[in-house]
């Protein structure tokens, strides 16, 4: 049984240009350790400097989607998986969690309370990304992914260029 929910109307995800996957526990050192290799394989692969906006955007996303999948994603002793794919217009993020009854509700119904102590996350997601979703691979698992807009390699070596040499 394939579930998919894309909350955008685009088509599907093209092959991406480099990608990697690795597991993580699903404590919240997992999810710190998978949003600072997040940011770390950003870096290296587009060759943008960790202070920026587009590092702080994956680093966010990274860790909505981590932490949603440690809180409410894991059982015992299973881990999470972190996919990263560099696409030719976005890296897109992929978390895959042991939970595939547990489904993403869109921002729009998800709860909005000023007050709530949790609820916000999804908003964040579409806040943040270009276009995110969700979907159910196999009966075992369920993977919610994200894409954050990367600049194209001339605007991230401009970006490079100015952290190097700031004025």
């Amino acid at each position: 049984m394939v579930t998919q929910q894309d909350l955008s109307n685009e088509p599907r995800t093209p092959t991406p240009t480099i990608q990697l996957s690795l597991r993580f526990s699903s404590t919240r050192r997992g999810a710190r350790l998978a949003r600072q290799l997040a940011v770390q394989q950003l870096t290296e692969w587009t060759g943008l400097p960790h202070d920026s906006d587009c590092a702080h955007t994956v680093a966010a996303v990274t860790a909505e989607l981590a932490s949603n999948a440690v809180r409410h994603g894991s059982l015992p002793g299973r881990d999470f998986r972190l996919a990263l794919l560099l696409l030719p217009y976005a890296l897109r993020i992929e978390v895959t969690d042991t939970r595939p009854e547990r489904r993403p509700e869109p921002a729009s119904t998800a709860s909005q309370s000023l007050d709530a102590p949790s609820g916000r996350g999804l908003l964040l997601l579409e806040a943040y990304t270009e276009r995110w979703g969700w979907e159910c691979r196999d009966a075992y698992t369920k993977t919610v992914w994200g894409e954050v807009a990367a600049p194209s390699p001339p605007e991230a070596q401009a970006a490079t260029n100015s952290a190097k040499n700031p004025l």
